[in-house]
């Protein structure tokens, strides 16, 4: 498999030891930090989403505005850089295409709900043995020695440009990325 924006499985919810952040490289450090950030406070969406829901849906479905607001955060938020208006890295007649597909398929109450099940779930995240890929965009978090605990990493690549919304922002690397993983499964 090859993911980007990975997180759960990719990074140490749990903290840090002192002994491990002194190993920690200049960009494991970056990307550590960013984390925390994420995770004070970045992360509402996420606990709203798992734990409830159903609140949210009704106002993503019941308001186009609601849902505009909702993702164009989240574009703002996750796009690279991340202090710039989103449509610096994503063309707004995409970000309104991606808009548009939640709201005309009512979409917004089952994407909440995969948080829900996922932080529910008894077994999240499980080891796996399945030759893994991971592409790391300038705005992403993993850090490669947490994800090798759980994922039997063979292929790992960095980018100083893109974010979450790599297939949006920057398709060239993500695609060339994907290539090249699969390249070397041959």
């Amino acid at each position: 498999m090859h993911v980007n924006a990975a997180t759960v499985g990719f990074i140490p919810f749990g903290g840090v030891d002192e002994a491990t952040l002194a190993e920690f490289t200049d960009g494991e450090k970056v990307r550590f930090e960013r984390m925390n950030r994420f995770l004070s406070e970045g992360n509402g969406y996420f606990q709203i989403q798992g734990t409830r829901p159903q609140t949210i849906a009704y106002g993503l479905t019941d308001s186009p505005v609601g849902q505009l607001a909702w993702i164009v955060e989240k574009f703002l938020e996750w796009t690279h850089p991340s202090t710039e208006l989103p449509e610096k890295a994503i063309d707004r007649d995409r970000m309104l295409t991606n808009v548009m597909l939640y709201w005309l398929t009512a979409t917004g109450a089952s994407s909440a709900h995969l948080y829900y099940e996922s932080t529910h779930s008894s077994n999240w995240p499980t080891p796996s043995a399945v030759p893994t890929g991971v592409a790391v965009f300038a705005e992403d978090i993993p850090i490669r020695r947490f994800a090798e605990q759980s994922n039997n990493v063979v292929h790992w690549s960095e980018f100083d440009r893109g974010g979450h919304f790599a297939a949006m922002e920057a398709p060239d690397l993500l695609v060339g990325d994907i290539r090249g993983f699969f390249r070397g499964l041959r």
